[in-house]
């Protein structure tokens, strides 16, 4: 098991914190559970690449509860920092895809983190 002191800081981006406040508190144990690993530099075993983003750095954990669907969307792709981009409930109940609206943000969000990154990296 990782030290914590080894575990890479979280960062939200937006109001990803706020928003996983207001889910259900077996879900955002579960996503807790998830990001827990990402900071120790290991994989969830429900986390998964989000489809659309190149690569393995934007992961997605999913979370049903109750017939409500609940994800969370994280990058990796900094080797010092972990960003919580975007948690949302999936309000669709046809289909899987993840929605325009909701990807947009998240790559909105990923240009944040890595303007933040670039800045936390230069003050360090």
């Amino acid at each position: 098991m990782t030290d914590p002191i080894d575990e890479k800081p979280a960062f939200w981006i937006g109001g990803s914190r706020g928003d996983l406040r207001g889910f259900p508190d077996e879900v955002r144990r579960e996503i807790g559970f998830a990001l827990s690993f990402a900071q120790r530099g290991e994989k969830y075993p429900s986390s998964k690449p989000l489809k659309g983003f190149k690569g393995a750095g934007v992961l997605e954990v999913v979370e049903d509860h109750r017939g409500d669907t609940y994800r969370a969307v994280y990058t990796v792709r900094f080797a010092r920092a972990v960003y919580v981009l975007h948690v949302f409930q999936t309000k669709s109940k046809s289909g899987i895809a993840t929605p325009k609206h909701e990807l947009d943000l998240i790559t909105a969000r990923l240009k944040l983190a890595e303007a933040h990154h670039a800045q936390w990296i230069a003050e360090r």
